[in-house]
């Protein structure tokens, strides 16, 4: 049966098996498949399924007139790249700006259009450098982050909007933004010249932390790696890897069958984090920010006793690490969360709908051996009082290990109502055993 005789129902299935390439090759052989191929319910279906399309928008999010303009766009516009490439990378977007937008439209906002191959030709000339294929097409999408005055708090020492978040710390904050690529070039710079590092040392700057603490991410442009600065960054340069190095794979090569850099995976997981929950955002009075406390298990971990729940997970902080001190190596930032649920608390077999905070006992372990049992009073310095319902009181505070793996356990002493006027006796409140690990992905 010749297809030209095929039903226009029969034929439209047909075609959207062959896909878009082949599409096109069957629209030269004859004027009844021309115009099959050229039907904007086809090309709508190529974009929805290959770019997550809903409406026919180029590149840079500017409306066409067709579905089929927008697929030829968005081909022309990559045609230099690996097609499978783009779409991943598209994905990856697709998967942080969607989130963005919904839960947090502040930061999607600060969200730059994508650069330009000369903008990108232009970085490598002045650092004399070759991006790998992936960073260079994540890029092509986004132009990293771009903040007004009014982005920067003085609650927070700088900006809160970072796409990849942060945590804080006995006065320390830290929040990581994307950089665009002037900003690349600016603080690759610096590096090169205030910490000693070589021109020629492949190393670029591409995301930092927007707040008083200096945190640094590199992309090797040679291998793909990603990789942040520890506290010995500013003395020697000490920085270590962010993501697996058996995952990169072929990060220069067009051909390959397969390209991915750090830049690309690690962007890949925080979304994934982001989606799942394992991430949130948190609020603080009127500023919001990812915070990087995971809040699932089993990297946290929850006990409710008499009432009270108890949250707790951790962070590992590489900017706070020293790799060179055998004994206190890993530096981890622990955040525990605190409530009393509406049903409040028990004292003397009688509801209570608030109770204080007393004592605290923990119990730190290096591997599987404990390093540290500490026991004392309030929390930081504070003596918190819950109420039924109310909302959870937060904390942060750190530990170093010498090793990459350990964790924490304990419990807490609270009274039934004040502490100046207790209604009942003393209890006690697991503290559940929550992780403290070297991750593969370092945020």
């Amino acid at each position: 049966m010749e297809l030209e005789s095929v039903g226009d129902l029969a034929l439209n299935l047909i075609l959207t098996k062959l896909g878009p390439d082949n599409v096109g090759r069957v629209a030269c052989v004859n004027r009844k498949l021309r115009l099959s191929a050229d039907e904007e319910a086809l090309w709508s279906r190529f974009c929805s399924e290959e770019l997550h399309l809903s409406a026919p928008l180029d590149p840079r999010g500017d409306p066409l007139p067709s579905f089929k303009a927008a697929y030829k766009k968005w081909r022309e516009d990559f045609r230099m790249y690996p097609w499978p490439l783009v779409k991943r990378v598209k994905r990856c977007w697709d998967r942080l700006q969607g989130w963005l937008l919904t839960n947090f439209p502040e930061s999607a906002a600060t969200l730059r259009k994508g650069a330009s191959e000369a903008a990108i030709q232009e970085l490598e000339i002045v650092l004399g450098v070759k991006l790998p294929l992936p960073t260079r097409i994540l890029y092509r999408f986004h132009d990293g982050q771009d903040f007004d005055e009014s982005d920067f708090t003085e609650s927070t020492s700088g900006g809160s909007l970072g796409i990849i978040g942060g945590y804080s710390f006995y006065g320390y904050v830290v929040n990581v933004n994307f950089l665009p690529l002037s900003k690349v070039i600016t603080e690759t710079n610096h590096v090169v010249r205030d910490l000693g590092f070589s021109s020629r040392s492949n190393y670029i700057v591409v995301a930092a932390s927007s707040t008083s603490v200096e945190k640094l991410f590199f992309l090797n442009c040679r291998d793909g790696q990603l990789h942040v600065g520890t506290r010995n960054l500013p003395i020697d340069g000490e920085m270590m890897p962010c993501v697996p190095k058996s995952l990169i794979s072929s990060v220069h090569d067009r051909n390959a069958d397969l390209q991915q850099d750090a830049m690309l995976l690690w962007l890949e997981e925080h979304g994934r984090r982001l989606q799942s929950g394992m991430i949130k955002l948190r609020e603080e009075g009127v500023v919001r920010s990812i915070c990087l406390f995971p809040e699932e298990p089993p990297l946290c971990s929850t006990a409710i006793t008499n009432g009270v729940r108890i949250r707790s997970s951790a962070v590992f902080a590489p900017e706070h690490s020293d790799l060179q001190n055998e004994s206190d190596k890993y530096l981890f930032v622990y955040s525990i969360r605190m409530s009393l649920i509406p049903e409040g608390c028990m004292a003397n077999e009688m509801p209570c709908n608030f109770c204080q905070l007393y004592r605290r006992h923990w119990i730190i372990r290096a591997n599987d051996a404990v390093v540290s049992n500490v026991n004392g009073d309030a929390v930081i310095g504070k003596f918190p009082l819950l109420h039924s319902g109310g909302k959870e009181f937060v904390y942060e505070s750190c530990t170093d290990l010498k090793s990459p793996r350990g964790s924490i356990e304990g419990a807490f002493t609270f009274v039934p109502g004040r502490m100046a006027d207790p209604k009942g006796s003393f209890f006690s409140v697991q503290v559940a055993q929550f992780p403290l690990q070297l991750p593969d992905y370092v945020f």
